[in-house]
């Protein structure tokens, strides 16, 4: 059996990246030497084989992108070497050689996964246009595996987990950061069950929910994990995100999960709100006992004061006051921060908080002849919050409302139910809000600074409370304001938890 299998010739570094290699398998010389002869000046690395067997043996010890096979051989058919090459070398390109009396058989070769054929007798150029047709195939695969494989490996480098499902929750890719930061173990080969490799509920559910997601939204869905206690050494913390991955007519093709490690951010926020916590309350303790001090003194229990020196302790009681009131907003954001009020759930009645907010901010209005009204249903339902929180929303927002609101204004607390929300208005007649500062109002420490406003007194904390009991109860404010002509602040509360 004849085997002519030269030597490649070295290639150039610009060379090295693409040459292909054709093996020629026919036992008919003149077809074996007539194809090397062509295709040699092309450039291309050409290996010759005389039988089906010889061939099978040379792909076996070596790569070829395109093979030249005739289909009728004495010793081993061209089927048989068809077969074997696509079973064991997919990404090899076969070309059937064949005579005209057996076209039918090109047409059975093609159907096994031949690539094309090219009858006998042929010319250089039609050789040449079959061959050229197959390198641009294999060149287009080639690439497609290298862009694949440069993109396996950036993802298996990242230091954020990857995931990627079919529509069947089957899993397509999953990187080791994934599987390392959700504690999975062991190796899990691409096609099994997402529920081998995810066991946290949550997780499951924001991967389920993305993969059903309607074709007529797109969304982005996040959640936060907590895996273990967060003051251990091994509790974490994960940012997971997961969407759809759609076809040209929008149907979801599977979903794509990334998660990050947000622990070290988290600890920070806990340090932080920690080291608020314990500022505020060690400031809070002894301002709290000056300001009982100074009272004493206003009181005229210590003896009588001068017009002067009353002046001077009211004004010192009032920046007291100021401190006392920040420490107490400070504690009662790190609260919030902390999740605990979130946990104490109760169901209240709505309007009978509101009444009650109304009838103790009813000297401060009338202090200033502003007019404090409620417009309240009878059947509104209760909600399921945290007592203190909900009082806490409408007393800042009343006590907001009244303090921008000149003498001789109204305030009018109303409440009512849209949809599946509770819904609670606070609405002044005040100074109202510019719409460049309205985005800013729930920002920590901003307050409206202007002619009208710049001597009224407070922490810029109020607002921001407001928005965070809500977001901590699934609820949310918004904001309507004209300048000069007043401000409403409209609260939603969701009923489906009552």
């Amino acid at each position: 059996m004849q085997k002519d299998s030269p030597t490649p010739p070295k290639a150039t570094d610009n060379e090295r990246a693409y040459v292909p290699r054709i093996l020629v398998v026919d036992d008919e010389k003149r077809i074996r030497l007539g194809c090397q002869v062509v295709l040699k000046k092309e450039g291309y690395y050409i290996a010759l084989a005389d039988d089906g067997k010889v061939g099978l043996e040379m792909i076996a010890a070596e790569h070829f992108d395109i093979v030249l096979l005739d289909l009728m051989m004495p010793s081993l058919s061209g089927f048989d070497v068809l077969a074997h090459v696509k079973e064991n070398h997919p990404d090899t390109v076969v070309i059937v050689i064949t005579g005209y009396a057996t076209l039918e058989h090109s047409v059975a070769a093609m159907k096994q996964g031949a690539f094309d054929f090219v009858p006998k007798p042929f010319t250089p150029d039609q050789l040449r246009a079959v061959v050229s047709k197959a390198i641009h195939y294999t060149r287009a695969l080639t690439d497609i595996a290298t862009e694949k494989s440069r993109m396996r490996g950036l993802i298996n480098r990242l230091a954020d987990g990857v995931m990627a499902t079919d529509n069947h929750k089957r899993v397509v890719l999953c990187n080791p950061a994934f599987r390392r930061l959700i504690g999975s173990q062991g190796l899990h080969s691409p096609g099994c069950d997402v529920g081998d490799i995810v066991v946290q509920t949550p997780l499951l559910d924001l991967i389920h929910r993305a993969l059903n997601m309607d074709s007529s939204e797109f969304i982005e869905l996040t959640e936060e994990l907590s895996l273990g206690d967060l003051d251990s050494e091994d509790g974490k913390f994960l940012a997971a995100r997961s969407f759809p991955f759609r076809d040209r007519q929008g149907l979801n093709l599977g979903t794509i999960t990334v998660l990050h490690d947000i622990t070290a951010r988290k600890r920070m926020d806990q340090h932080k709100s920690d080291f608020v916590s314990m500022v505020a309350h060690e400031i809070r303790s002894p301002m709290s006992s000056v300001l009982m001090q100074l009272n004493v003194l206003l009181d005229g229990v210590a003896g009588d004061l001068n017009e002067k020196q009353r002046h001077v302790l009211e004004r010192a009681t009032i920046r007291i006051r100021s401190l006392v009131d920040l420490s107490s907003e400070l504690l009662d954001l790190t609260k919030i921060e902390s999740g605990l009020i979130a946990q104490e759930r109760e169901r209240l009645d709505v309007v009978g908080l509101i009444r009650g907010q109304i009838e103790l901010h009813g000297a401060t209005a009338d202090a200033k002849q502003i007019t404090l009204t409620a417009d309240l249903p009878a059947d509104l339902p209760p909600v399921v919050f945290h007592q203190q929180s909900l009082d806490e929303v409408i007393s800042n927002l009343i006590n907001n409302a009244l303090k921008y609101t000149p003498d001789g204004g109204r305030v009018t607390v109303s409440a009512g139910v849209e949809g599946d929300e509770l819904c609670l208005r606070v609405q002044d007649t005040g100074f109202g809000i510019a719409p460049e500062d309205q985005p800013q109002v729930f920002r920590r420490f901003f307050r409206v600074k202007n002619a009208s406003t710049r001597f009224i007194t407070g922490t810029g904390l109020g607002l921001p409370i407001v928005q965070q009991i809500l977001e901590a109860h699934q609820g949310r404010i918004e904001l309507d304001s004209t300048l000069g002509e007043g401000s409403t602040f409209t609260v939603y509360i969701p009923l489906q938890s009552s």
